[in-house]
């Protein structure tokens, strides 16, 4: 990855580059008839899964560490192109934001100077730093190459080896009830739990081997959850959640799905907690995987429901990502402060179709590869 550093010429912007803007925060089958056919949520039974929960642990301490990467680093995107063997960004648009597409064999690359977020084939990704139009040339931070565009031009590598060892995390549960539904009051505990059911097994029935953070109503802590995948020796963790805006008003809708953030780079998603990009954790050794993953799923799911795409995204603060030492994504499968969205989330239906988008991605074999 030292190349990175070397398309730019040197390992800062040129003297009057601008500073990079502050850091901001289908139809598919339905399941048998048997399934009930209002949004109650009784206690599902899980059959052939494993059911283990790991006994409480202590909290990991991770110390402060310098970032991989000095965080002025930037890389002229056509330099680093031309170098790949791929054509030159061009102008889609100059007013009223500019606006630059890069052609790969992975889909069209579209960015917007000055705004972190960017198109991969047509699906949102959150960047780390805005873009910068410098002399006629668009910028981009090596972080966001080395983290984002590189690892998604390389595309997604499903687990091929046996046996394929999952973790699946139903977020919330007992006296953490989570997110409340605008719909019929229901909580997202609920709604977690229901939907990782469905999506272990479908998973089983692809020869997964599938362990569940938790299997009834009960608070498991996050630190626990943690362990236990990392006990699990897992290729994979997933946790499922439900999204609420809040106090920011009920109009909010659509699926985001977040990695830990890398390392020197600013979050996208704060929540109020301190973002310190100089912190290292366990899963930021799996930065390039964890955008791979997420993607690739945030495509399968947006493909399937139809919903809304708020992008992928980054966060520093999810305790359940910190420590995994596997890929591990955190999926927010839609708002249950909206009123429509919610009313979709309580119907059976819908969650079933969320768990078979997720278990096709999640298959050895894809019909794209992407």
């Amino acid at each position: 990855m030292g190349l990175l550093l070397v398309l730019a010429g040197c390992g800062t912007p040129p003297p009057h580059a601008k500073k990079p803007l502050p850091p901001d925060w289908s139809q598919s089958p339905l399941p048998p008839k048997s399934e009930p056919a209002v949004p109650a949520l009784p206690t599902p039974s899980v059959t052939n899964v494993p059911l283990t929960v790991a006994p409480p642990v202590a909290a990991q301490q991770f110390l402060p560490t310098p970032p991989a990467v000095p965080a002025a680093t930037w890389i002229a995107l056509g330099r680093w192109a031309r170098e790949r063997g791929l054509g030159q960004p061009r102008c889609l648009a100059v007013a009223p934001v500019a606006t630059y597409a890069l052609t790969t064999s992975r889909g069209l690359f579209t960015l917007h100077i000055g705004g972190r977020e960017v198109q991969w084939d047509g699906t949102e990704v959150r960047l780390g730093f805005a873009p910068q139009l410098i002399d006629g040339q668009v910028w981009m931070h090596s972080l966001d190459v080395r983290k984002t565009v590189e690892p998604l031009l390389r595309g997604f590598t499903p687990v091929t080896h046996q046996p394929r060892v999952i973790v699946l995390d139903p977020g919330h549960g007992g006296v953490n009830p989570g997110a409340h539904s605008a719909h019929n009051g229901g909580w997202e505990k609920d709604f977690t739990f229901d939907l990782m059911v469905r999506l272990a097994r479908l998973l089983a029935a692809q020869s997964w081997q599938v362990f569940l953070t938790r299997t009834n109503d009960m608070d498991v802590p996050l630190t626990n959850r943690v362990e236990f995948a990392n006990r699990c020796h897992a290729d994979v963790f997933l946790s499922l959640h439900f999204n609420s805006s809040g106090s920011n008003g009920h109009d909010q809708a659509g699926l985001e799905t977040y990695c830990l953030t890398p390392a020197g780079m600013p979050s996208n998603l704060t929540r109020g907690f301190e973002d310190n990009s100089h912190q290292v954790f366990p899963n930021n050794a799996f930065d390039e995987q964890n955008m791979q993953l997420a993607l690739h799923l945030h495509r399968a799911v947006l493909r399937a429901t139809g919903q809304a795409d708020r992008g992928v995204r980054r966060a520093r603060f999810m305790a359940v990502l910190q420590g995994q030492r596997c890929p591990a994504v955190l999926l927010e499968a839609g708002y249950l402060s909206n009123a429509k969205e919610s009313q979709r989330i309580a119907d059976w239906r819908f969650r079933q179709k969320l768990a078979e988008a997720i278990a096709g991605a999640l298959a050895t074999r894809m019909e794209d590869g992407r």
